[in-house]
């Protein structure tokens, strides 16, 4: 804006163009610029409510679906034939005839002339091996890589489920070594809040994942596990580079009457929207590329649980560490005293400006009421090149027309 520079600290002069004369601006300009024009702590009951739904149906998948784990954490006997034109229902059908054993898992692998049929079942002894290597090679009559039909092309693994187990409860033990290390991290950096926060965005993002897995079928290999730890840190620093900026924004507000606590929450979030959407799409690029080029075309059925958990970890950490982690934040820190208190004055001391009576202002916790929603603006800043927020510009009780660009001020400033 033209005319003298109006800093946070200096009065604000009279001929200040009020919020609602300022140009407004479109949903890129405001993505792409990060001036608070998106109210995300203001409707963070919808994303709680949101976020509950998410869990709610993620649970929901995970009781009545359950988990399909891969022979590595159930234990079991894995049997691989090349495919050719043989189909599924009837490899099934001649493994189950020739020991009385229904598989629980089959499935092709690969494409072409590389396809293979896998056929997963509990653990077998060495005659029921036998007898399935013999009864699948009378049947289909599979090839070598000579093109000779040979025995030996079925090929036969097994993990016994003593194995698994222990498979399974490292995964645990390094999923909690994880938490807990992520716990102390936040705690040291930021603050306790801070860390109680990602810690709830984390096991969100735990949640749901696990609930789209259930819901889908697929099965949880240590692929899957590894694809966890990544995205689950990769929310961890997403949700760092945000609450970094709330850190930022927050430092001493509670020493100034200016905004609140969730105003500069929100304007931390909007500044670091573009950042969390641009990492996000730049990280889902190549995953995409792993399940087109890898699964789809390829036909690489080992590379899909690895492809799937990170796809919808990064989905979902993008949306926890914005839309959850912060408004979470805010909603603990404004029950605490201080906070709360230092919202109250700042919005009385706002409606004061305004002309509202003393008291009327403010409901519980802080929030605005209808008495005062005419003095706020759509966001907690308008513009940072006014360097002028919303409260100010209104403090200074002008109620005609902000004056032309460039024109000079009339009149003597009121001391």
């Amino acid at each position: 804006m033209t005319g003298p520079d109006v800093t946070t600290t200096s009065p604000i002069p009279e001929d200040a163009p009020r919020p609602e004369d300022m140009p407004r601006h479109g949903f890129l300009y405001g993505l792409y610029t990060g001036t608070g024009a998106f109210n995300i702590i203001g409707r963070r009951k919808f994303f709680f409510l949101l976020t509950a739904v998410l869990v709610a149906i993620s649970i929901a998948g995970i009781l009545v679906r359950g988990f399909t784990f891969g022979i590595d954490f159930a234990g079991g006997t894995r049997v691989e034939l090349p495919a050719g034109q043989i189909e599924v229902t009837e490899a099934e059908e001649v493994f189950s005839e020739a020991i009385g054993i229904s598989p629980t898992v089959t499935q092709v692998v690969g494409t072409g002339a590389t396809a293979s049929i896998q056929i997963r079942s509990e653990a077998l002894d060495e005659p029921q091996i036998q007898t399935v290597q013999r009864a699948l090679f009378d049947a289909f009559q599979p090839v070598d890589e000579t093109g000779t039909p040979n025995i030996n092309a079925i090929s036969v693994s097994g993990v016994s489920e003593t194995w698994g187990g222990q498979v399974t409860e490292k995964a645990i033990i390094a999923l909690i070594v994880f938490l807990v290390l992520v716990c102390v991290y936040i705690s040291l950096r930021f603050e306790w809040y801070m860390a109680l926060a990602a810690i709830a965005a984390v096991i969100f993002d735990l949640t749901v994942t696990a609930g789209v897995y259930a819901i889908v079928g697929f099965e949880v290999s240590p692929a899957t596990i590894i694809g966890l730890l990544t995205i689950l840190g990769y929310s961890l620093y997403d949700t760092v580079v945000v609450f970094d900026k709330v850190q930022e924004n927050t430092r001493g507000v509670l020493q100034t009457h200016r905004r609140t606590y969730a105003e500069q929450a929100n304007l931390g979030v909007n500044q670091t929207l573009m950042r969390s959407f641009n990492t996000s799409l730049i990280s889902i690029l190549p995953i995409a590329s792993l399940m087109i080029v890898a699964v789809w075309m390829l036909g690489v059925g080992t590379l899909k649980d690895l492809a799937l958990v990170q796809l919808v970890g990064i989905l979902v950490g993008t949306y926890s560490s914005i839309f959850f982690a912060t408004p979470l934040l805010v909603w603990m820190k404004e029950r605490t005293e201080e906070v709360r208190e230092h919202s109250r004055l700042v919005l009385e001391k706002r409606a004061e400006r305004n002309g509202v009576p003393r008291g009327a202002a403010v409901a519980v916790g802080g929030t605005p009421t209808a008495a005062s929603a005419t003095a706020e603006t759509t966001g907690p800043a308008v513009s940072a090149e006014s360097r002028v927020t919303a409260p100010d510009a209104q403090s200074s009780g002008r109620r005609g027309r902000a004056p032309s660009p460039g024109a000079r001020p009339t009149g003597k400033r009121k001391r």
